[in-house]
């Protein structure tokens, strides 16, 4: 599982760097070694009791609630949702009329060779689906319908297509304010359009601490969030794959799930974001087809109780009888599933998307409308309508402990061969989750320690190491920290989104005039093209 000369060749790393790569070899066996020390010592036990009061402090103050007609109200959601539909509104709802020119544009309609960037806009729009669409979409929904009720998933919808727009503004600044480094590489994201955004807008201080907070967030989230947790969620399906708990030869074995998951990830990484986009082209649109033909079929054998799932959505979206918490609790829980899957608002995706080929920032935008519909309008709504159907059948499916597990037995009920397949699209989610946060935490560590190799090699090993830990010890504090530092950077981010936005309209209208004298300029070509009827 070493990182080889050759390995590195065909990932695109040059031969000069090749030796640092030597520092991997002993990485496994160090692993491997250090795996039976920390469960007898209780490694996890004692960092979880140092580090849960600071945790649970810090949680606590980003995930604050208020209470409102008795129910909880986290205000970093309202907080999300309120620059969704502020977007939106700003925008004249360029979530409904961009849909079409986003389509054109991942097919690649406007594409012109040679222009800046390292990826194209469908790579871009695959490297950020695969940071998105994960655990959430196949557990998280599940969970959204047993607190919230049916009605959750309505109000789900909403918000994913308002965070559309929100990915719209991201993305559209990432590209505007990105950064060309010497090696030919792209570094951007929130960090630098809050940067350089506002000091464009006359507050450089503003900026930079802003630009700060937000990378010291990612980097920390990508180790956590989207890293370890996501390597013991692909742990914890590879058991139940392979015989469950009891059975499974590798459930005492998360060391050497580990190990693998490192080394995988790592020759995956370690050629940067062209060496990721060579994946996620391939295995996002594997792991949706193969989640969504599950699904679809499901429905259809469970079709007699469409309508009833139907019905109960839109009973439970606004009545008090179709949810545990009513019409509100509902909402709420639905606004909620919807930013914690598609991450609108938290800027993340827009680090990918700054690496575009392009030299229109707009055009970006427009593709990141599809992340939210592909994500939470799609697979999120397919999951919803499998649960919600099999709750026609067998009521007591909500009482199931566990998302992925209640996703689970919905499908083996009509499709007793689907759980090894469910388990496997779980683990394809959280691998491709994975590469794609390494990413995102490699750019926020590259801005506050500058660029360079060391910095960048560094991260990488300091990434894998984490992601052969998370399969091996419960690190529960550690993740509800990154967890809460991934989503307090909304605040920045939002924040400049309101400060911003005048910049990405005003791109935005320059964009739409030059489409339209392009196409002008088109109709009059062809017109001149047009042969003249011979004179009789």
């Amino acid at each position: 599982m070493a990182f080889t000369p050759v390995a590195c060749r065909q990932a695109g790393v040059r031969v000069r760097h090749i030796r640092s790569f030597h520092i991997i070899q002993p990485f496994g066996l160090l692993l491997m070694l250090l795996a039976p020390v920390c469960r007898a010592q209780g490694l996890d036990a004692q960092v979880n009791a140092l580090l849960a009061p600071l945790s649970e402090m810090f949680s606590s103050l980003v995930f604050y609630s208020v209470e409102l007609l008795g129910v909880q109200l986290p205000l970093v959601v309202l907080w999300l949702v309120a620059g969704t539909l502020f977007c939106t509104l700003y925008l004249g709802f360029i979530n409904l009329r961009g849909l079409p020119h986003a389509l054109r544009l991942v097919r690649g309609d406007f594409s012109t060779p040679g222009e800046a960037g390292e990826v194209s806009h469908f790579q871009a729009l695959a490297t950020a689906l695969s940071g998105t669409v994960g655990i959430g979409n196949i557990g998280g929904v599940a969970v959204a319908i047993a607190i919230g009720g049916p009605g959750a998933v309505f109000w789900m919808l909403v918000a994913g297509f308002l965070g559309m727009s929100t990915k719209f503004v991201e993305c559209t600044l990432a590209v505007m304010f990105r950064q060309h480094n010497k090696d030919g590489s792209i570094s951007g994201g929130p960090m630098y359009y809050l940067r350089d955004g506002l000091a464009r807008r006359g507050l450089p201080r503003m900026g930079r601490l802003m630009g700060l907070l937000y990378a010291w967030g990612i980097v920390i989230g990508a180790m956590g969030i989207g890293n370890m947790f996501q390597s013991n969620q692909a742990f914890v399906q590879f058991v139940a794959a392979t015989g469950g708990q009891e059975q499974s030869w590798f459930s005492d074995k998360g060391w050497l799930f580990g190990v693998i998951m490192a080394a995988v990830v790592g020759y995956v990484i370690i050629g940067g974001i062209r060496s990721i986009v060579k994946v996620t082209e391939k295995v996002v649109p594997f792991m949706a087809v193969l989640y969504v033909g599950l699904a679809l079929l499901l429905i259809i054998l469970n079709r007699e109780a469409l309508p009833f799932a139907l019905q109960a959505i839109w009973d439970g979206a606004f009545t008090s009888t179709g949810a545990a918490c009513g019409a509100l609790g509902a909402m709420i829980v639905g606004f909620q599933r919807a930013v914690f899957s598609n991450e609108a608002g938290l800027g993340s995706a827009a680090i990918a998307h700054s690496a575009v080929r392009t030299r229109e920032p707009a055009t970006e935008g427009y593709v990141a409308l599809l992340e939210p519909f592909i994500d939470t309008i799609v697979i999120c709504s397919l999951t919803a309508l499998v649960i919600i159907t099999t709750l026609y059948y067998q009521p007591g499916l909500t009482d199931i402990e566990g998302g992925v597990a209640m996703t689970s037995a919905a499908f083996e009920r009509q499709l007793s061969w689907s759980p090894p397949l469910l388990a496997f699209a779980a683990m394809l989610f959280a691998f491709s989750t994975m590469i794609s946060w390494s990413y995102y935490g490699l750019k926020g560590w590259t801005y506050i320690v500058g660029e360079n190799p060391r910095a960048d090699l560094g991260f990488k090993l300091v990434f894998c190491m984490f992601a052969a830990l998370g399969s091996m010890i419960q690190l529960e504090a550690v993740l509800s920290f990154s967890d809460a530092m991934v989503f307090l950077v909304c605040v920045p981010n939002v924040l400049g989104i309101y400060l911003l936005a005048p910049l990405v309209r005003r791109e935005l209208r320059a964009y739409r005039s030059r489409l339209q004298q392009r196409a002008a300029e088109s109709a009059d070509t062809a017109a001149t093209a047009v042969p003249l009827s011979k004179p009789r």
